[in-house]
């Protein structure tokens, strides 16, 4: 067990997107924390030895700064040692699910496959994924350095090894979703002195983001609406999270750029095509599947709060258009009616096979299948912007406390988010401010527009501003289009109730310098995993 010792974490210096340069990304000089306001506290971590946390040198991205600031981690930690609802359900689904266990071990692959090629190993990476990302959060909320520990020994691992990611059209799937989830867990150990972070990120700038971006350049050669939604979506946020990890300006603004006018059916407008007079916007995926549809709302979200959290408000650009398309389809998955207005895409393969396809109605529901993604938005809009959302408000209820990969069922999509949501994003009505540090908007009807821009007041940034975009490498291969993606949906049911820590108590290590002066052992048993995984 390693000593403690206190690390600061400097002020926040918040982002705006300005200029139709590309990487046109300035510094705000605002001291508003992104999370809420709050300042950016000093951190007490129990560490083997940890680098300068903060905003890196030469950058203005704050570290932490992907779906979690320091004074995020620093809520957690401070509610669940408080025994406050919903955090402690939502920290006692993290400890209960065995990716959360000091005891997981690695198996990492020089190269991964899939939806073709041998051996289909990409469940090997998002469990190890998982494992990594749940043993961080565990990490910082009760201060055990056994899970850093172990996440650091995972992320190590993969980028010791792995040098490609092959397949069908599904590997750039696999290189956007794992890639934007491995990059949040290592921005969660990237301080620690054994953490390989040049190794690391070596490893997203060759082996994951060049598949996303050259996915957002030219679609694997195919028409650009050839690909649903949700495929942008994966892309955008590996890009995204690899430009703020490795303080790459020029990636930020691409994903910025390519959100509010990509010609993809990622970007907003694309996604939700029609905002209606009762202030709910379709959702283009609804006239698909359900599962494929929570999917984009989930990963939109994702961008949205990776971006957030360097003072971007993506959240409500467009006035609030993401708003208005995730409360549709809140309202639509708990078995409301919702209009759709027909439309028809474009497939095929540039010099090759055409052909349309026509979603004509919103597709039927299971009101008892969700994804770990509402608590996030329901609270960004509720209590970071005080803006009325009801359905999101209704559906984030019934899914608590969310769980995450691993509590919703073995396949793929079960691990398409990193989850834990009732835990992570749970939070007070904020004290009037909101990304740039404006009034925090009077709660309305979600219809109501916050202002002009988008934001609760016209005093926060100006998140229409454009931002210029840079070209992603050239690349795609012809013969592997995917119209539909992988039909490996699970039918995700949420996990309901309070599940038990081990001895049926909540025992934290206090944190920091002043907590841990006359701190004894810790009394909880601690539970460990079985070794390594199989699924």
């Amino acid at each position: 067990m390693h000593e403690t010792r206190r690390r600061q974490i400097s002020r926040r210096s918040l982002l705006r997107a300005t200029g139709a340069t590309a990487g046109a990304v300035t510094l705000s000089t605002g001291t508003a924390q992104a999370a809420g306001g709050a300042q950016a506290a000093s951190r007490a971590r129990a560490s083997g030895g940890t680098r300068a946390a903060g905003r890196a040198q030469g950058s203005g991205y704050a570290h932490p700064g992907l779906l979690h600031t320091a004074a995020d981690l620093d809520r957690m930690a401070a509610k669940v040692r408080a025994g406050a609802a919903p955090y402690a359900a939502g920290f006692a689904k993290l400890t209960a699910n065995r990716h959360a266990q000091s005891g997981w071990t690695a198996d990492p692959q020089a190269t991964v496959y899939r939806g073709a090629g041998s051996p289909q190993n990409y469940a090997i990476l998002y469990n190890d994924v998982h494992a990594a990302y749940q043993n961080a959060l565990r990490y910082h909320v009760d201060g055990d350095t056994a899970h850093a520990d172990t996440a650091v020994a995972i992320l190590n691992s993969w980028s010791g090894k792995l040098t490609s990611l092959e397949g069908s059209a599904d590997r750039f799937l696999a290189a956007g979703l794992y890639g934007y989830q491995i990059a949040n867990a290592a921005e969660l150990v990237r301080d620690r002195d054994d953490f390989e972070l040049d190794r690391f990120r070596t490893m997203l700038t060759t082996v994951f983001a060049p598949l996303s971006e050259s996915f957002l350049e030219n679609h694997n050669n195919a028409v650009v609406t050839n690909y649903w939604t949700n495929w942008d979506l994966t892309a955008m946020a590996c890009v995204l999270a690899t430009g703020i990890f490795c303080d790459d300006e020029a990636r930020v603004a691409r994903v910025v750029e390519y959100f509010k006018h990509g010609a993809g059916l990622g970007s907003v407008r694309n996604a939700i095509p029609v905002v209606g007079e009762d202030g709910l916007a379709e959702w283009l995926e609804a006239g698909r599947d359900q599962g494929h549809a929570l999917l984009g709302v989930g990963l939109m979200g994702t961008v949205c709060e990776m971006a957030w959290n360097q003072g971007i408000d993506l959240y409500g650009h467009d006035d609030s258009r993401f708003l208005k398309g995730a409360q549709y389809v809140a309202k639509w998955s708990l078995g409301g009616d919702v209009p759709y207005t027909a439309n028809t895409r474009k497939k095929g393969a540039i010099g090759g096979w055409s052909g349309t396809e026509t979603a004509s109605d919103a597709a039927p529901v299971d009101p008892a299948m969700t994804r770990p993604i509402w608590a996030m938005i329901a609270n960004h809009y509720t209590k970071r912007r005080g803006l009325s959302a009801p359905y999101l408000t209704r559906i984030a209820a019934r899914a608590a406390p969310e769980g995450g990969g691993g509590d919703y069922g073995p396949n793929s999509g079960g691990y398409d988010q990193l989850g834990f949501g009732t835990l992570a994003f749970t939070r007070d009505r904020a004290a009037g401010t909101g990304a740039g540090g404006g009034k925090v908007a009077g709660a309305g009807s979600a219809s109501a527009s916050p202002s002009a821009n988008g934001s609760a007041d016209p005093s926060a940034p100006a998140a229409n501003t454009p931002v210029g975009s840079a070209p992603g490498p050239a690349g795609g291969r012809s013969g592997d289009l995917a119209a539909t993606g992988s039909g490996d949906i699970a039918a995700w049911t949420a996990a309901t109730g309070i599940t038990a820590l081990a001895s049926g108590l909540l025992l934290l290590r206090r944190r920091g310098r002043e907590q841990a002066q006359g701190q004894g052992q810790a009394q909880g048993q601690r539970r460990t995993g079985g070794g390594a995984h199989n699924e």
